[in-house]
């Protein structure tokens, strides 16, 4: 539908930018910290960094909360390592990882910027890992009572929660995020327990959406899953019907579950056909119905296409050009490549279009207000002879999404805030810190840290005005 006239973007909109513990901080065996499955990672893509420095926001933090201020952030979603708050994840408060976040959240509110804070960021404590990760029962327990260390101690500063980041993510592509125990050894295996992990996030999070609204009833908190609408690869009506299937499964189970807290049907006879089912406990039914999310927050970078599984044993393809990323499954769907849509350098396709589609879909579904947490482009970022760093492909892939959000506000869209990936450049998951997002540069190499110098490049200039504008 064309507008002869867009409607603004809301006088309190949060504009802002995101970043997560792992990625970011650094120090990430000290101040008490525990390790966490990332830190436990023992083989990274050939040429990539590893996590320990990262950009050392950890060290860094006062002087990065400046420059986004200068920027005119109105808000930051950054994550809280798990770790450092309780290091084996059920054990002994570490205080000193406590007030590693009393004074970064300070300093946020101090250049009047609004926290939003992200509980869980693919970070589990390796300790609750070697026993069983969130397969084991005991991790909602361990969960939830993190949860409500942050909430005690954070609460009366930080107004919105984010409660898992992708989980999703971490159940499609578990071998990919370190999620899966590498010992189980059939395909079949795997994914039954990926989806029972999956049913006690789901658990941990309804309970954890009561215990804040319980202690904080002015606070909002909300789930974190990458959505993104499937297209199918052509009209032909099994193409119609693997999208189906595949939106079912990638995107409204999570999302049914948080916001009715219920089983999406077609997701859920795709675990039973399968044999994926996860047990569900007594009580479990009633928790998951008492989680009422605020809002939902989602990450958007791109769609993906499908069409109807051969049966060829072939339906599983590489996304993206990644290896480690696939998508596909037998007699249910086969990921396919869309024609239409232009692909980054690292290969993954860009859709302006789509993110409006994945806007309508998700409101028309559950009429909650939405922020998106993540958007961004990662690509090859270099200092040009001026020392400048010219990303203006960066701000086409930024502007061309924020006028698709303006249009779906336009579209009765009910959106308060974005917060693009990143703030400032960090450790990629698979690419280590080559492939950069952020609208600060840091200096540093793979394995070179030189200075480790912010320096804002011209997309941190145009996402400025942006703000200043409240809007393109």
């Amino acid at each position: 539908m064309k507008y002869r006239q867009l409607k603004p973007f809301p006088s309190d909109f949060l504009w802002g930018a995101s970043t997560s513990a792992y990625q970011v901080e650094g120090a990430w065996n000290e101040g008490g910290k525990g390790p966490s499955v990332i830190d436990a990672r023992t083989h990274y893509p050939e040429g990539t960094t590893d996590f320990t420095v990262a950009s050392d926001h950890y060290h860094r933090y006062r002087e990065d909360v400046a420059l986004f201020a200068k920027l005119g952030f109105k808000t930051y979603r950054f994550s809280i390592a798990w770790t450092r708050i309780i290091p084996d994840g059920d054990g002994e408060i570490n205080q000193e990882g406590i007030e590693f976040y009393h004074n970064l959240i300070n300093e946020i509110l101090k250049h009047n910027i609004v926290p939003i804070v992200t509980m869980y960021h693919f970070d589990l404590p390796q300790a609750l890992q070697q026993q069983g990760g969130w397969y084991n029962r005991k991790t909602v327990d361990a969960f939830i009572r993190y949860a409500n260390v942050l909430f005690e101690e954070y609460g009366e500063k930080v107004n919105y929660w984010l409660t898992i980041n992708e989980q999703n993510l971490m159940i499609l592509q578990g071998e990919a995020l370190g999620t899966l125990d590498p010992h189980l050894a059939t395909q079949a295996d795997k994914k039954k327990n990926l989806y029972q992990q999956n049913h006690h996030m789901m658990v941990a999070q309804a309970a954890v959406m009561c215990d804040l609204h319980s202690k904080f009833p002015q606070s909002k908190i909300g789930p974190a899953p990458n959505i993104a609408v499937i297209y199918p690869a052509s009209s032909k009506p099994e193409d119609i019907l693997a999208a189906f299937n595949y939106n079912a499964i990638r995107n409204w189970l999570y999302l049914d579950m948080a916001a009715r807290g219920e089983y999406n049907s077609l997701a859920w006879q795709y675990m039973v056909e399968k044999g994926y089912a996860p047990e569900i406990l007594p009580g479990d039914v009633d928790i998951l119905k008492s989680g009422k999310p605020d809002f939902i927050a989602f990450n958007y970078y791109t769609t993906q296409a499908v069409e109807a599984s051969r049966g060829d044993g072939q339906d599983e393809v590489i996304r993206g050009g990644n290896k480690l990323l696939k998508s596909g499954e037998e007699g249910v769907h086969r990921g396919a490549a869309n024609p239409y849509l232009p692909r980054t350098e690292f290969g993954t396709e860009i859709d302006p279009v789509g993110f409006r589609n994945t806007l309508r879909e998700i409101w028309d579904r559950y009429h909650l207000p939405l922020l998106i947490t993540e958007n961004g482009l990662g690509a090859f970022d270099k200092l040009n002879d001026q020392g400048e760093i010219d990303d203006s492909y960066r701000i086409d892939y930024l502007q061309r999404h924020i006028e698709q959000m303006q249009l779906a506000i336009t579209d009765g869209v009910e959106v308060f805030g974005y917060t693009p990936w990143s703030a400032l450049d960090l450790i990629s998951t698979h690419q280590g810190c080559s492939k950069r997002y952020g609208f600060i540069y840091v200096n540093r190499d793979e394995f070179d840290l030189k200075d480790l110098r912010r320096i804002p490049k011209k997309s941190a200039a145009w996402y400025s005005d942006v703000i200043k504008k409240n809007g393109i």
